[in-house]
């Protein structure tokens, strides 16, 4: 799975990208360069865009594995957005196990993103097309 994110200190927001085939150890992988970016705020709020991800491969225990290591504080919001229905699902899955967690965020998943970005309070114009990106895995 090609991923990527940007830290926008200035909003922020974290925007976390993916495409592909998602796996358990992607999924790690991303959390732990985003927990060990200097640039990281775990009182940021997130937006997830999933919308050209293809399928998650994901065990039941390591979705719940994936979610008690939440790098983000209960005072952020996260907002993730899928097309596909079932990439939508398995994002509610996922955030239903966030917000269970030991520390819940405030989750919510979109089918699009103007509306995610207005529950995040991000103005849409705001965020580019193209955007300079960290890639999470070679």
């Amino acid at each position: 799975m090609p991923c990527h994110y940007v830290i926008d200190k200035v909003r922020r927001l974290v925007i976390s990208t993916g495409s592909g085939v998602v796996t358990f150890d992607e999924l790690m992988e991303h959390q732990e360069k985003l927990h060990n970016d200097p640039d990281f705020n775990p009182k940021f709020n997130q937006l997830i865009d999933a919308t050209t991800v293809s399928a998650v491969d994901l065990t039941r225990s390591a979705a719940e594995e994936l979610t008690q290591r939440n790098i983000f504080s209960s005072t952020s919001r996260r907002a993730l957005v899928a097309t596909k229905p079932a990439i939508f699902g398995m994002g509610r899955l996922l955030m239903t196990y966030l917000e269970m967690s030991d520390t819940p965020s405030e989750t919510h998943v979109f089918y699009t993103l103007a509306p995610a970005l207005k529950w995040l309070g991000v103005d849409a114009s705001a965020i580019p097309a193209k955007r300079a990106a960290k890639r999470c895995s070679q």
